[in-house]
This record gives structure tokens, C-alpha cells and sequence, in this order.
């Protein structure tokens, strides 16, 4: 089966070994300094937060007005490999949309919970049901460290929340989001593995089964403008910083989207 069929069928793909260990060690270098900095900084707003996750590692807050840096940084996530891809699979369309890096929560009290991506906007619903099949929303996992840490239930990306589903996602009648679902797929990831899969089906991590946690996500998406108001164009490269990455497809659409958004 292909990667886009398995993709299209379950809303999620796994390719195993798709990066060398020469590879993974590159990316794990640009992120780590990153990430390490500002788990450092943030400590104390990550316990009280129940954090699992940061953001945006592409503005240049963090590269300290190291233009070379940031540069490498991009050239290494648009990685041809990946690129071309992500482009057999969904077209030339797809946009650049965001980093982040998931870890265990340092408070013991954040249990792993169901949701789709979306819910935390002021979207109802019922708009983001009706939209569902309009969108595509990607996160493109790279584990930096080998887990079981990713669940899901394969179809909701096509499909939307069954009673069950909906009461634990938004903790109706006395449901609870952290509880088990029927059908979910808890996936085991290694070094060099990429997942691909819809950040609008039903997912959660799973804190429980790794001592450390550690994975890289590449976040993109076709225009949509539901999902492209919460775009933040301080991640992309400068048009300058553009010029200077090999391939550019990604960031030349997020541009280009952008000015769509706001006309």
C-alpha cells in the first residue's frame, strides 16, 4: 500500500527508517539547543502550565541575531527528502505552518487527553465538523528519541466523533479526557522513523510508557481559512533568508498564503 493511500484510509502513515542516523543527529543538533534553552528558561511556567509541548523554534528570538543559524535551521527541516514527499503525497500546495517539540510534562498531574487541534480556538464545533474534510492539517513527527508515545484512532480524520468520543474530548456527562477510547492504535516510533498524521484526527500522547520523550514536529497544511487565521508569520524566513534555502517551496506558499489571509 502506498504512503498516501495509508494515509487517505487511516489518516496517519508510518515510514519506517526514512532518515539515517547521520540525518537525525543534524536535526537533533538544531533543535536541541533550542528546545534545551528554553526548557531551562521556562521551568517554572512549564510545571504550572502542565506543558507537554513548545513552539515555534523558527523565530529568531532564538538565534540570538545568528542569521547563519536560523538559515541552517530551515535548510535542515525542508530537507529534500522530506520535500519531496510531502509533494508526491499532497501536491505543491503544502505550507509551512510551525515547529514544536513534545516532551513529557514535568507535572506529574497532566494525564495524556484526547482532542483534535482545533478545539482550543474559538471554532465551534459544529463549524470545524462541517469544515473537516476541507482541511489538510499535517504534523510530521520525527522521534529524537524512540517512544511509545503517539495514540490514535484511525479514520477520525475523515470521520467525525462518535457519542463516546465526543463525551471524553470535551469531558461531557461526566466523562473525563484522559479516559480510553475503543480502537485507538498506540504507536511505537524509533529513531529515523517519520508519522505522518492529521492534526484534526483523535489523538493524545502518552506520557506514561517512556521515561523521556523527545519528538520533533514538522507542522503544514494546505490554505484554509479557518486554520490559517492562527498563523503567525514570525516563524517564516525572511525574504532574504528565502532566497537562501534550497528548497523553498514551503515558505515561498506560507508567504504567499499569508497575503491571501489578509486581503
Amino acid at each position: 500500500m502506498s504512503a498516501k493511500k495509508e494515509y487517505d484510509d487511516k489518516g496517519y502513515v508510518i515510514l519506517r527508517n526514512f532518515f539515517s542516523n547521520d540525518e537525525v543527529l543534524t536535526i537533533s543538533n538544531c533543535v536541541n539547543r533550542i528546545y534545551k534553552s528554553w526548557l531551562n528558561k521556562n521551568k517554572k511556567e512549564i510545571f504550572a502550565n502542565q506543558l507537554v509541548n513548545m513552539h515555534s523554534l523558527s523565530k529568531k528570538e532564538y538565534f540570538e541575531n545568528n542569521s547563519q543559524e536560523r538559515l541552517d535551521f530551515f535548510n535542515v527541516i525542508s530537507n529534500e527528502k522530506i520535500v519531496d514527499l510531502l509533494e508526491s503525497m499532497f501536491g505543491s500546495e503544502i505550507y509551512f505552518h510551525n515547529t514544536q517539540v513534545f516532551f513529557n510534562p514535568l507535572n506529574k498531574k497532566r494525564l495524556p487527553y484526547w482532542h483534535r487541534d482545533m478545539q482550543y480556538s474559538s471554532i465551534t464545533d459544529d463549524i470545524q465538523k462541517e469544515q473537516q474534510n476541507k482541511m489538510l492539517s499535517l504534523h510530521i513527527r520525527i522521534p529524537l528519541e524512540k517512544e511509545k508515545g503517539l495514540e490514535l484512532i484511525p479514520g477520525t480524520h475523515k470521520r467525525w466523533d462518535n457519542e463516546l468520543e465526543k463525551n471524553v474530548r470535551l469531558e461531557l456527562h461526566g466523562h473525563l479526557n484522559n479516559e480510553k477510547l475503543p480502537n485507538a492504535k498506540l504507536i511505537e516510533i524509533n529513531t529515523g522513523d517519520i508519522v505522518i498524521f492529521s492534526s484534526q484526527m483523535l489523538h493524545r500522547g502518552n506520557y506514561e510508557l517512556n521515561t523521556s520523550r523527545k519528538a520533533f514536529d514538522i507542522c503544514l497544511g494546505n490554505y484554509h481559512k479557518l486554520s490559517f487565521d492562527f498563523f503567525d508569520k514570525k516563524v517564516l524566513p525572511s525574504k532574504e533568508e528565502i532566497k537562501l534555502i534550497k528548497n523553498k517551496q514551503w515558505f515561498v506558499c506560507a508567504n504567499e498564503n499569508f497575503i491571501k489571509g489578509i486581503v
